[in-house]
């Protein structure tokens, strides 16, 4: 760790020790790792990933922690933390580059400044562009596989890759990274040019849906559970009779079925609890095995 620590400070990368994971997820809750790095640039993150990677350390990276449940006993991994890197750039054909830390929200202003159409549907997404290529976000029609043109990653070897769309094996809620710990550094999207009146127009009324019918005001993932093929999540958990079913401080939404929330300073455990009742009832009484959305680390 003192050689980790040494590198960081030769780089000028920061970093935190034992750091509480609860205060870098959107659900509010989570143990502790034994050490946070804050890279602000992708040059800093493509050294610390390829240096954690070519001295065999264990590593997880996170963003905004928008989609993640993560154990009240922590990680036991060095976590590569992404949110500070805000870089993003444009190009004369409609192209915008984002680095892997940058919020969606930002990305979607950006678009809007400059007249780009595409992006609207992932207004109000609390997560980064990492993130939102990891998972295929989407929403209201919507997806990232709609906009992206290719993503640069650092491999597990160490080394950079950079894949056009038709290699990102991109489908609901799935990507060609969902079951690889690869770093990726940068993403590429093209766009199309729009009037910016309309273009706010839908981003307004989209926030105006979300804030209606979502439960913002309480610590959440977003949508728990994947929509099962010809059915809505919140639809069956409401019809078993599963809206305000709680654990202690986490309970499933009196708004929005599909949403469990910390209303209460819920812990992992709770909020696991939910979502294995969810899933149990919803199966006993619908015959359909609801899969979390929500990337589950215990």
């Amino acid at each position: 760790m003192n050689k980790l620590i040494e590198f960081c400070n030769d780089n000028s990368i920061s970093f935190k020790k034992n750091v509480l994971l609860k205060n870098h997820t959107t659900f509010k809750v989570g143990g502790p790792c034994k050490i946070m790095f804050f890279p602000d640039s992708t040059e800093k993150l493509l050294k610390i990933g390829k240096y954690v990677i070519e001295n065999g350390y264990d590593y997880f990276v996170i963003g905004n922690g928008s989609n993640l449940l993560i154990s009240d006993k922590g990680i036991n991994k060095v976590v590569i933390n992404t949110s500070e890197i805000n870089e993003i750039s444009l190009s004369d054909d409609n192209t915008v580059i984002a680095s892997a830390g940058v919020s969606l929200i930002k990305l979607c202003k950006c678009a809007y400044d400059n007249s780009l159409s595409g992006m609207e549907f992932a207004y109000g997404i609390p997560g980064t562009v990492g993130g939102a290529v990891f998972m295929n976000a989407g929403a209201y029609g919507g997806e990232i596989k709609d906009v992206i043109t290719e993503v640069t990653h650092l491999n597990d070897k160490g080394e950079i890759e950079t894949l056009s769309s038709d290699k990102l094996d991109l489908s609901y809620r799935h990507s060609y990274y969902s079951d690889k710990n690869y770093i990726i550094l940068k993403i590429k999207f093209t766009l199309l040019p729009g009037n910016k009146t309309d273009i706010k127009q839908k981003m307004d009324e989209l926030m105006s849906r979300r804030k209606s019918k979502q439960p913002l005001e309480y610590p959440s993932a977003g949508s728990t559970f994947k929509r099962p093929e010809g059915y809505y999540a919140g639809a069956l958990i409401e019809e078993c009779g599963l809206k305000g079913y709680s654990s202690n401080g986490a309970c499933v939404s009196e708004k929005h079925a599909g949403f469990v929330i910390n209303k209460n300073n819920a812990t992992a455990e709770d909020i696991l609890n939910v979502i294995n009742h969810c899933r149990k009832t919803v199966f006993d009484k619908k015959g359909i095995m609801l899969e979390p959305e929500v990337k589950i680390l215990n």
